[in-house]
């Protein structure tokens, strides 16, 4: 039981991870090294996030009573995450749609190994079979989405012939996408839901910012001819 379950796990966390970058055409492309220069990167943006974080926010068990301020500029931290997407993107050459891929499954990609790898070897081995585990796999799903998202937000925020009535829009996004962590955090402790249901509720909010991620970018794709 305790070896299926971690094996149930392992597919359910990173069948979709592999199923985008083989049938995206990644795979001719030879993206692969790039997607493992996505993750160095991804490391070096998280080394000097835990620095900063640990230096001007050290950890204060304040769970009951949160200071507002104080997170707001933790999640503000999380900025550090554009300028690290901006750079995978600037060293990827190609078209927009191998650009944007091969940097967001590789950001991706990284993130779910560093994040879910320790905590699926020694969680999902205990004689005990515990959903939290499989809500930790989907929320993997939702952040390689999340993840994707964010990188063509930027990449259309770059581009120079984006129609200026979208760049408000593209911007506004970027920057929800940064705080969004904290602010769905803090509807969910309001509306005081269980884990199922604030999963349902970060994974619907991730699917519409990246509906309309997915809209604006096809437009331009389809105006100047990148497909």
């Amino acid at each position: 039981m305790t070896l299926y379950h971690f094996g149930n796990c392992l597919a359910l966390i990173y069948t979709p991870y592999y199923f985008s970058y083989k049938y995206s055409g990644l795979s001719e492309y030879g993206a692969f090294w790039k997607c493992i220069q996505a993750g160095g990167i991804y490391m070096f943006t998280q080394l000097c996030k835990m620095l900063v974080l640990a230096t001007f926010f050290p950890f204060t068990d304040n769970a009951e009573n949160p200071d507002l301020i104080s997170e707001f500029l933790k999640s503000t931290v999380d900025l550090a995450d554009i300028i690290g997407m901006y750079v995978v993107l600037a060293g990827i050459p190609g078209k927009g749609h191998s650009k944007v891929l091969t940097a967001g499954i590789g950001w991706a990609t990284a993130e779910v190994i560093l994040s879910r790898a320790l905590l699926l070897w020694v969680g999902t081995r205990g004689q005990e079979f515990d959903w939290r585990y499989i809500q930790k796999c989907l929320e993997s799903n939702v952040s390689l989405i999340q993840h994707i998202s964010t990188v063509t937000l930027i990449w259309l925020w770059s581009r120079h012939d984006l129609q200026k009535t979208f760049k408000p829009i593209v911007t506004g996004l970027i920057v929800f996408n940064c705080y969004k962590p904290m602010l769905l955090d803090l509807l969910i402790s309001v509306l005081l839901t269980g884990p199922w249901t604030a999963l349902l509720i970060k994974a619907f909010v991730t699917l519409c910012v990246g509906v309309v991620t997915l809209q604006i970018y096809a437009g331009l794709a389809q105006a100047i001819g990148i497909y």
